[in-house]
């Protein structure tokens, strides 16, 4: 049965204060850093409207919600075993309750040479020298305020590592699960994927609300893929309706290294993923994949950085996305060439179907190029489902209900093929379809 044992409550406007206090080992680097962190977070304060990159997004009113300090949350195999999104894909995993490393909820057993999963504290502890180049370095926090906050008050988290020349064939998840329990808790998850020399692996990042409470999750992942390395990651966000969610998601790629992020975002009230990558080593490639559904007033924003900082360097962006009720989306999107980043070639789409006349998206693609020899285009476009297309599918005898919902699934799922690994796709094309379903909110009448 699941629980928490204890709570503990701060005042209002007092994210900063359960920043100050952290129960992870200090190690003197890190209590540097952890300084440094909530200063910035205090000189910042919450971001607001007149933010130039917040300026669609209010989180005004997390200043009167009285978030607390999670304290031990127990989940039992059978309470995961209830979530069907919960479910295992066959391969080493690390379950984080509450935002801390729960090893009997893991499957640790068989990890395949030359993978390390474990908790990031126990890795301060063993081996911190190995962290310090990573941790607070490939994400930046000095102007984004909730990488600062989760720089200075995450207390656990979870660190893979897969070791140079290892092939990995099964995914490496990392399942992150929120019990609430109606104690409004501020979650501050961190995770580190270092993908070494030659390497190749796809890792699965989830967020899953065990009830349907209110809570924050304010995570970080950074991500560090070395020479030659193949890196996939999923980052699936599937949280309940009433929580507030901010991912940022930070990658560093060396000579010749492959990145792809799947950026996934079917749940929360509020969400903000920051997605990005720096391409330091000539040859690097990086794609980016994104997905969103939005119904009833939930409101998602995409921020994407594709940096390129050295030459030959190609990267793809493409983000689809379905709105429909009164949902509020926002995609910014953003490709930087650096001088001397010449023989880049980069492409950026972002597409949005709007379902309804009350769905509002504010689509921004951006170029900035300080380079001459160098091929780049993005664009957008916002539409309605096609009537044409409807009355063809109609005249075949099918249903105007079930016809919409096939053009829907039909315009995200090129999204979806993008992801190798079948049974993941299978889950998400899974929840695609049900959400799609004559009579729900999205395939339905909106």
């Amino acid at each position: 049965m699941a629980r928490i044992e204890s709570k503990e409550r701060v005042s209002r406007s007092s994210l900063a204060a359960l920043g100050a206090g952290s129960a992870t080992p200090e190690v003197l680097w890190l209590k540097r850093l952890r300084r440094s962190a909530l200063g910035r977070f205090e000189a910042l304060g919450l971001p607001t409207t007149r933010d130039e990159e917040w300026r669609q997004t209010n989180v005004a009113a997390l200043d009167d919600i009285a978030f607390t300090r999670p304290e031990v949350a127990a989940l039992s195999r059978a309470d995961l075993d209830r979530m069907p999104a919960a479910a295992g894909l066959g391969g080493p995993r690390a379950v984080v309750v509450n935002g801390r490393f729960d090893a009997s909820l893991s499957d640790l057993e068989h990890l395949p040479s030359g993978v390390r999963l474990e908790s990031l504290s126990r890795a301060l502890r063993s081996r911190p020298e190995v962290l310090e180049p990573i941790l607070g370095r490939v994400a930046p926090f000095e102007n984004r305020a909730f990488a600062a906050l989760n720089t200075a008050a995450f207390e656990d988290g979870t660190v893979v590592s897969i070791a140079p020349r290892t092939i990995v064939e099964t995914p490496i998840e990392v399942l992150h699960v929120t019990l609430a329990a109606g104690l409004s808790p501020a979650i501050h998850p961190r995770t580190l994927v270092v993908a070494g020399d030659n390497s190749q692996a796809l890792v699965v990042e989830t967020y899953l609300s065990f009830d349907d409470e209110l809570h924050l999750t304010n995570a970080v992942t950074e991500v560090v893929v070395g020479e030659n390395a193949v890196l996939d990651h999923a980052r699936v966000q599937w949280e309940n309706g009433r929580a507030y969610h901010f991912g940022a998601v930070q990658a560093r790629q060396a000579r010749a290294s492959r990145y792809t992020n799947h950026n996934i975002a079917f749940g929360a009230a509020l969400a903000r993923n920051d997605v990005g990558s720096v391409l330091e080593g000539e040859g690097a490639e990086a794609t980016l994949n994104g997905l969103y559904m939005a119904t009833g007033r939930q409101h998602v924003d995409n921020h994407t950085i594709l940096d390129h900082a050295a030459p030959h360097c190609p990267s793809r962006e493409l983000y689809k996305g379905i709105l429909s009720g009164h949902a509020h989306v926002v995609f910014n999107g953003r490709i930087i060439v650096r001088p001397g980043a010449q023989k880049t070639d980069a492409k950026q789409s972002n597409n949005s179907l709007l379902l309804s006349n009350d769905a509002l998206i504010h689509t921004r693609p951006q170029l900035e190029i300080y380079a001459d020899d160098v091929k780049c285009t993005h664009g957008a476009t916002i539409g309605h489902l096609d009537d044409d297309a409807l009355f063809y599918l109609r005249t075949r005898g099918i249903d105007p209900t079930e016809a919409r919902a096939l053009l829907i699934r039909g315009f995200v799922g090129d999204v979806l093929e993008r992801i190798a690994h079948a049974p993941l796709r299978a889950r998400l094309a899974e929840r695609v379809v049900a959400a799609t379903a004559p009579g729900s909110a999205t395939g339905g009448d909106a």
